[in-house]
């Protein structure tokens, strides 16, 4: 089996309150932060966009891994915030890391779950021989329309995974199963500035069905049941929907909360499952197990069963956790959220 030979995260210094974003919209602060549970988003700086977090997190990886950018032999950006329409950002990326020109490169985008599609693309890769090494990166500078909902959780940030031979791997993905259906409960046309989404739709049809029923069929593939793990991430598109998930999945909150990040960070689209995964690897030991389970509009959910290595303890000292990334922030007004994110058109 392939598994996980190098992680990374990043997420940018910058941060707004929810309870800033409320003030300008004439929303209850209370009413917003209980209904989503965020308090915070991470904003990405003006000269940071899905292109550079998706760098600084694959040299995160790289360093965990201690290999060679050269040998990766596949390298896949998953976003639905690529910088250009028409210009891959997976060669930007590679290039960046010094992996040109000897890999296969693309984008990928299928809302929050297309760097969960990366990863399993370089585990099959891998795991077939095609390459010896691939790279999957999720990440996102996620668009939400002033005074929408989505202008209180879309986030910026985002995670990379080296997908190597089970010998030198720190986590080995056991098995993977997916659910898929055509819900769509998230769209942007082209040219549009910002994303629709179908409100409380998004919710029972699209994200509850799929990642429950996700879940429960990697359960059933494997023949395992939640007992058996000892940490569960489930994609977060605000801080309560991964809660009520795992309630009806009977999973502990002890289970959940390593990976919950929302709350502190919002909804970083593509990088967020990848991201809890991330803080779980960080703090996960040899031997225990993971449960993953993303999300993508439209509407998708990859699930993954993964084993922890002893190599684990030490890869992650070769790079920063991801709650150092949480925990190093600055805190900017709407004003100066708005200049970053270009919203404002002239």
């Amino acid at each position: 089996m392939a598994g996980i030979v190098g992680y990374g995260a990043y997420v940018p210094i910058y941060r707004i309150k929810t309870e800033d974003i409320a003030k300008v919209w004439g929303e209850d602060t209370d009413r917003i932060e209980s209904g989503l549970g965020i308090i915070e988003k991470a904003v990405g700086g003006i000269d940071e966009d899905t292109t550079t977090i998706a760098v600084e997190a694959g040299r995160n990886a790289l360093a965990r891994a201690g290999l060679d950018p050269q040998k990766l032999g596949a390298l896949y950006v998953g976003s639905e915030s690529h910088p250009y329409a028409v210009k891959p950002t997976a060669t930007m990326v590679a290039e960046a890391l010094g992996a040109t020109p000897n890999l296969t490169a693309a984008d990928l985008e299928f809302a929050c779950k297309a760097g969960t599609a990366g990863l399993q693309i370089v585990l099959a890769m891998v795991d077939a021989k095609m390459i010896p090494y691939g790279m999957a990166i999720g990440a996102d500078t996620a668009q939400g329309r002033p005074g929408d909902a989505l202008e209180y959780s879309a986030a910026s940030g985002g995670a990379a995974f080296i997908a190597g031979p089970e010998k030198e791997s720190l986590a080995i993905v056991e098995a993977t199963f997916s659910f898929t259906t055509d819900t769509p409960d998230f769209w942007r046309r082209q040219l549009a500035d910002y994303p629709t989404h179908g409100g409380r739709f998004t919710g029972k049809p699209a994200y509850f069905k799929h990642v429950l029923s996700a879940t429960k069929g990697l359960l059933e593939k494997t023949g395992t049941k939640i007992a058996d793990y000892d940490y569960v991430v489930f994609h977060q598109p605000n801080g309560k929907f991964p809660l009520e998930a795992g309630k009806q999945l009977g999973v502990p909150l002890e289970k959940l909360k390593v990976g919950l990040l929302t709350p502190m960070v919002g909804n970083t689209y593509s990088g967020a499952s990848p991201l809890g995964l991330t803080a779980v690897l960080d703090e996960a030991k040899a031997g225990q197990k993971i449960l993953v389970t993303s999300f993508g509009s439209g509407a998708g959910s990859d699930s993954f069963a993964i084993s922890v290595t002893d190599r684990i303890d030490a890869a992650r000292k070769k790079a920063p956790r991801t709650l150092d990334y949480v925990g190093k922030k600055k805190y900017i007004d709407y004003a100066t959220y708005i200049k970053y994110r270009h919203k404002i058109k002239t």
